[in-house]
């Protein structure tokens, strides 16, 4: 298998330490295994998968806990304790109020959070014997850690969020996606080094759908911003709005690949205040998400000042424009420039920002709700 994590996840499965839905067949029947790998770093382990002839994508010790992001490599890299809670003889009710309070500092006070730990037992529940196990609270305390892991749960029945399909520890599988990247063309990574990125912004367009197809996936878009924007459990930031973290399958429905980078609002917030800064470049999490320096106390301010749908927006002005009928170009251009410049500060955002998404919509759905490509 050549596989590291899979080793010590099948050590800690035979003994108890972890449990999911996705353990026996990594560790027993060997029904999951790892295909190619999709990434080149040690911490953030991303393989393509099989699962009883099923395709995934298996992904492991995904992401270092948030605060690690932040600051100079001046600290130590903190070894992450993996597993070490809940601890044995912990009840469910005990369990229950873990979640609730990582929660609670995750995503704000809100009313309904206890909806929310419900959902998740019913997840962490791997074998779906009404009983949370230590091993499978255990497996998703460690899992709740993870951006990605909380909004698969959060947006499970949404159809942009690719669906969860196991998890075994920390090791989770989901969904494949047929095309990765708004654009019909992948290489080889060593291949891609040597491309001068404006050649290869050209080699894009060339391979991208037809217009109405972009349209389609361009919708797909700016519902999971609707998705992720003041949903059930606050808003969540949209942190690296770039082509390499959207796909789509074979019938143009946009899908998210990489989720890492998509923040609870309050979490962010609570981890850029007050950072030490010079200038606004400072104040900058994820490649985009980007706050105010106060030059007078040199600290990030704590309001994010782009919101997710400009920033969607701006990904997608090219790609849109590019072979837009005529008859919408010129109206299709305005609404997109108007949502590149909304601004999360303004009075009226909420109110400007629903007209402009469904402006943008409306006008998308006329043009290609008549061809045979939609």
């Amino acid at each position: 298998m050549g596989v590291p994590s899979s080793a010590v996840q099948c050590d800690k499965y035979k003994t108890g330490i972890i449990d999911g839905p996705a353990c026996s067949s990594l560790c027993v029947t060997e029904t999951l295994y790892f295909g190619k790998c999709l990434s080149t770093k040690p911490n953030n382990q991303m393989y393509l998968g099989i699962w009883d002839n099923l395709p995934g994508v298996v992904k492991c010790q995904m992401e270092q806990a948030l605060h690690l992001d932040f600051g100079t490599e001046l600290e130590p890299r903190k070894e992450i304790v993996l597993f070490d809670k809940p601890t044995r003889g912990t009840t469910v009710q005990k369990f229950k109020e873990m979640v609730y309070s990582l929660f609670k500092a995750k995503l704000g006070d809100q009313g309904n959070l206890s909806e929310l730990v419900n959902l998740v037992l019913t997840v962490a529940d791997g074998d779906k014997d009404g009983q949370v196990s230590l091993g499978e609270a255990k497996s998703a305390w460690a899992l709740l850690q993870l951006n990605e892991f909380l909004l698969m749960v959060i947006l499970q029945d949404k159809e942009h969020t690719p669906k969860l399909m196991g998890f075994c520890g920390d090791l989770y599988v989901m969904e494949s996606v047929e095309y990765t990247s708004l654009y019909g063309i992948s290489l080889p990574w060593v291949i891609e080094l040597f491309i001068p990125s404006g050649f290869r912004r050209s080699m894009d367009q060339l391979f991208t759908p037809s217009w109405p197809r972009k349209a389609k996936i361009a919708i797909g878009l700016l519902e999971f911003v609707e998705d992720v924007f003041h949903g059930p459990y606050g808003n969540f930031l949209m942190c690296d709005t770039s082509a390499k973290n959207l796909g789509y399958n074979d019938k143009y429905d946009l899908k998210m690949v990489d989720m890492r980078k998509i923040v609870p609002e309050t979490n962010l917030k609570e981890l850029i205040k007050d950072r030490h800064c010079e200038s606004d470049l400072d104040c900058v999490y994820g490649t985009d998400c980007r706050t105010s320096c106060d030059q007078s106390t040199m600290r990030c301010t704590s309001e994010v000042i782009q919101p997710n749908l400009a920033k969607a927006c701006q990904l997608l002005k090219d790609y849109l424009l590019r072979g837009a009928p005529s008859e919408i170009r010129e109206e299709l251009e305005k609404q997109l420039y108007s949502c590149i410049a909304l601004k999360v500060t303004a009075n009226q955002m909420e109110m400007e920002h629903s007209l402009i998404l469904n402006n943008l919509k409306t006008l998308l759905w006329k043009k290609i709700s008549y061809t045979n490509d939609s």
